[in-house]
């Protein structure tokens, strides 16, 4: 009887962020009862609190090539490049009207309010288990994978659009600043992309590509 075939590196991606990888599921469920978020969005390992401090002493804190990701998290993925098609939610969020925002007042003050929307929009994000792809301007795009978000991905990207409105008074007839916000589901190569030190963890589609032209004329989720 003949030995199983060995799982390709596209096979591999793909059961990773479909989640059939029980060894992942594991250590998640083990980081996961260390405090505390946020965490890096593949293995789980905490990156503040008394976990945190376990965490940099054993090389799991976070990477500086991908803050979302912990160290050896990255080397593994620098490892085995590559990635595969899966379907995934992609969320899109940005401030309307920011240039005439910027005209209005100082640079230092338009620095804070960008700062204080992108970390509203990365605290709902990792509240509802997407990753934050990219800060783009006065934009955030966040995905939603199956492995990490489970297979009702499409419906938490859209409760965390619907808390980026809410954190930012946009729920209401005076928000702190208007944001616009909204998700495409659909299927993206997800994987390792780029070369050396500039390699990343990210998608590449018309899932991404359509849904943020669809963003931009629309307000709300």
């Amino acid at each position: 009887m003949g030995a199983m075939a060995k799982p390709t590196v596209e096979e591999r991606w793909e059961r990773m962020l479909t989640g059939n990888v029980p060894r992942l599921h594991k250590m998640r469920r083990m980081w996961g009862a260390l405090p505390s978020p946020p965490r890096c969005k593949l293995c789980n390992a905490p990156f503040r609190g008394p976990g945190g401090v376990l965490m940099r002493a054993i090389a799991y804190g976070p990477s500086p090539l991908n803050r979302r990701l912990c160290k050896w998290c990255i080397r593994a993925v620098h490892k085995h490049p590559g990635g595969a098609e899966v379907e995934i939610s992609v969320l899109f969020a940005d401030v309307r009207g920011s240039t005439a925002i910027a005209e209005r007042i100082l640079p230092e003050e338009f620095s804070r309010l960008m700062a204080r929307f992108y970390g509203a929009a990365a605290r709902v994000i990792d509240e509802w288990d997407g990753i934050v792809d990219k800060f783009v301007g006065d934009g955030a795009v966040a995905l939603f994978i199956p492995g990490f978000a489970g297979s009702d991905h499409a419906a938490d990207a859209i409760a965390a659009a619907r808390g980026i409105l809410e954190q930012t008074g946009n729920d209401g007839p005076e928000p702190w600043i208007s944001v616009g916000a909204a998700v495409h589901t659909g299927r993206s190569f997800v994987g390792s992309v780029g070369e050396g030190d500039a390699r990343d963890f990210t998608a590449l589609s018309d899932t991404v590509k359509y849904g943020r032209a669809a963003d931009a004329p629309r307000r709300g989720g």
